[in-house]
């Protein structure tokens, strides 16, 4: 059934866009100012901020727990903040345990009602030719590499290795080890330095767990505009807030950590999966994402 959504007051990183949209099959086909034209069934959302449902990076889910416990996790660190897509990964030490392991993972999600994609995370000394063309066979977006010292940045053959990635180009993203503050800075300054320079498809910061990703790491790693987006032709998947004094100027990173008492809908793929305090848990609604091409929009 189609149906308008008006008024709706979108937060894209600090500024708020006044504008309606067309809903069709669970999709937006179209967004302007007004539908005055169309005779369909309409929903004024002047009253809440909007924002996309989030994606969040969370990697200590208790897969191995029981389906009660899997459960409680799942509503309190992301249905009920407003995270209808999450990323995780797949610890590897040796190269024969990737498709296994990433296997096991999709077989102890599949009850997970929110979808999901999944990256890997190994030793910098496991990049090699034969395991980067075995990440683009799983099709894994996103692959977490462990960096304890910037020496062992210089020894990388960095040229066969942007050779292998291409032309699915999964980006590299940074673990730093080092647990001196200092070190550690000088680490992932040497990782931004020789990913650019040796133009090898890279996030150049640490991702952050249990926070929006931005739409910068979303592109990189080929969920934008696909999640976490309200734009022409995505899915419907939103969250409402309650509008007031203290969300004037915010953006959604803030929104998300310090306004969460106001948060009273969360829509899923056009279907409403939490509405004030209730949580609608549907086993298995989550479908696994996967990555066609990571970093496919240029932002």
């Amino acid at each position: 059934m189609a149906y308008i959504i008006e008024n709706a007051n979108i937060l894209k990183e600090r500024k708020f866009t006044k504008s309606s949209m067309l809903i069709q099959e669970n999709r937006i086909t179209a967004m302007q100012i007004g539908f005055e034209q169309y005779k369909l069934m309409k929903m004024n959302a002047e009253a809440f901020i909007m924002t996309p449902s989030y994606c969040l990076l969370n990697t200590k889910i208790p897969l191995t727990s029981t389906f009660q416990q899997l459960k409680e996790f799942m509503i309190h660190k992301f249905l009920l903040t407003g995270c209808t897509t999450f990323l995780t990964y797949a610890n590897i030490s040796y190269e024969n345990e990737l498709t296994d392991k990433i296997k096991d993972i999709k077989t102890a999600l599949i009850s997970s009602p929110i979808d999901f994609t999944i990256g890997v995370r190994i030793p910098l000394r496991l990049i090699s030719q034969s395991f980067i063309r075995k990440c683009k066979i799983e099709k894994i977006p996103a692959i977490f590499v462990e960096v304890s010292d910037a020496d062992e940045l210089d020894k990388m053959p960095w040229g066969w290795i942007k050779e292998s990635l291409f032309p699915y180009n999964s980006p590299l993203i940074p673990i730093i080890s080092s647990s001196k503050k200092k070190e550690a800075s000088y680490v992932l300054s040497k990782w931004k330095e020789t990913m650019i320079e040796e133009k090898i498809p890279a996030v150049y910061e640490e991702i952050e767990e249990d926070q929006p990703l931005s739409k910068y790491i979303l592109n990189k790693i080929g969920l934008y505009p696909q999640k976490a987006s309200l734009t022409h032709g995505a899915e419907l998947s939103y969250n409402l807030y309650l509008r007031g004094k203290e969300t004037k100027d915010v953006d959604e990173v803030n929104l998300f950590h310090y306004h969460s008492d106001r948060l009273v809908v969360t829509v899923h793929k056009g279907k409403v999966i939490r509405s004030a305090k209730d949580v609608l848990f549907k086993p298995g609604n989550g479908e696994y994402v996967k990555v066609r091409t990571p970093s496919y929009f240029s932002l």
